[in-house]
């Protein structure tokens, strides 16, 4: 009998470390998964921010030679896009505001003042010599943006954003250890360096201080966000639960956020990754991620599942959009409406398996940063007013107001979908001084549109 017990502990041990080897192995082996999304994420955006910027640059030295008012408008159309994109790309870097303040007030005054060079042509005007010369230094400025980005690319395979968002990337004395943010801060200072430009856009200063504005009042700490986080995905399923490593850089994000990482305690190969705002203590983003699964259910049954989740954590009065599909899950864009108005800031996403009808993606920023009471009061038009000054042959499939982004300001227009040669279009009519706003293409493929 002692010999038996003698060799029964050492088995238990021996199989309780065999069990701890493979938790550890499995949690480290998902954590890397989660860096490694992250990473590419970010990599993507710095690259989109290098395709945006070299597109305004090229666009710049096309405008330079353009002759006529048409062909500039729709070469600063451009440019104040791709400026708007770089600089919204920037935002989501893992890097601080105050590092790379100058870098987006540049992009800021180049968006603003190809908006200024369109509305002067818009009202007959030529472009003065002094102007062009505006528009050359900022494209001079613009070609010397684009060689610090592509030094600060050489760095971009050597570094690691997971740990350069979640660690302040500093030393003891205070010097930064991640070369790609290093060349960024560099790229900066040297954006600072550059002439003021004499036109320095309407919404230039306001956009630069902006603060979210959707967010609740007060302050959580740490314990409280991570209740939460639990109350977000549902207690029942919530296994362990642990915050990430706070760092300078999360700090000083436009949304400062606590952080966790939730195992589920209904299969433990699944992991959620969930941010809460130290403002407000609302849910910003989770993510759940997984592999191809077969799917199951609709993409309108889908939308369903995610309507009523919306609902269920008290967004109301939220609309079905668009939808992408991929990999057995649904991506589902939905929008605010109020007053009859479809409000496009106001953008939440939540991504749905197609195999179970989990909720495995949400990301409600957008709407955070947007969401206010808004002044319809700027509608002087008539939607048939505004339908008369679509092109003939347009042929509309549906209408109706809409709130869209311009610049750094919020309009109201008419949304018109038709088909214009037998290809989908959505055209915005200002409801106020009843100008084509924006016109877009659809574009619809087998993962949706």
């Amino acid at each position: 009998m002692e010999n038996r017990k003698s060799w029964i502990a050492p088995s238990v041990l021996s199989l309780l470390l065999i069990a701890a080897l493979v938790w550890g192995y499995n949690q480290n082996n998902q954590k890397q998964q989660y860096e490694t999304a992250l990473n590419n994420h970010y990599q993507r955006l710095f690259y989109d921010v290098r395709t945006h910027t070299e597109n305004v640059q090229s666009n710049l030295s096309k405008a330079l030679l353009a002759t006529t008012k048409e062909r500039n408008v729709l070469l600063f159309t451009q440019i104040m896009n791709d400026a708007d994109q770089a600089k919204g790309k920037l935002a989501q870097m893992p890097i601080s505001h105050s590092e790379v303040a100058a870098t987006e007030k540049f992009l800021t005054q180049a968006s603003d003042y190809s908006y200024f060079i369109i509305k002067e042509h818009m009202e007959g005007r030529d472009i003065t010599p002094e102007q062009r010369d505006q528009i050359k230094n900022i494209q001079l400025n613009t070609a010397s943006f684009n060689a610090e980005l592509n030094n600060a690319a050489q760095n971009i395979q050597e570094e690691n954003f997971f740990a350069i968002a979640e660690n302040a990337g500093e030393t003891n004395d205070g010097r930064s250890t991640d070369a790609f943010v290093t060349s960024l801060v560099n790229l900066d200072k040297e954006v600072a360096k550059t002439p003021e430009l004499i036109y320095d856009g309407p919404f230039a200063d306001q956009i630069m201080h902006k603060k979210p504005v959707g967010l609740p009042q007060g302050q959580v700490n740490q314990e409280q966000a991570r209740q939460i986080a639990i109350e977000f995905i549902g207690k029942d399923r919530v296994g362990d639960i642990e915050a990430f490593q706070e760092g300078e850089h999360m700090n000083k994000a436009r949304i400062p956020v606590f952080s966790f990482q939730v195992q589920s305690s209904k299969d433990r190969n699944q992991v959620f990754y969930i941010s809460v705002s130290k403002q407000g203590g609302a849910v910003l983003n989770m993510t759940s991620p997984r592999g191809t699964v077969q799917r199951r259910m609709s993409v309108e049954e889908g939308q369903q599942k995610a309507l009523e989740f919306l609902e269920n954590k008290g967004f109301q009065n939220m609309q079905a959009n668009y939808n992408l599909r991929y990999d057995g899950t649904a991506m589902y864009n939905f929008v605010y409406t109020e007053n009859g108005v479809t409000i496009y800031p106001d953008l939440i996403k939540v991504k749905i398996a197609l195999d179970t009808g989990e909720v495995v993606g949400f990301d409600a920023a957008p709407y955070y940063l947007n969401h206010q009471k808004r002044d319809f009061t700027d509608i002087s038009i008539s939607e048939q007013e505004a339908s008369e000054i679509l092109r003939d042959g347009f042929q509309i499939t549906s209408s109706r107001l809409a709130m869209i982004p311009k610049g750094k300001t919020e309009i109201t227009c008419y949304e018109f979908k038709g088909n214009y040669e037998e290809k989908p279009y959505i055209i915005y009519i200002n409801a106020s001084t009843a100008q084509e706003e924006q016109l877009l293409q659809i574009i619809e493929n087998e993962n949706g549109t």
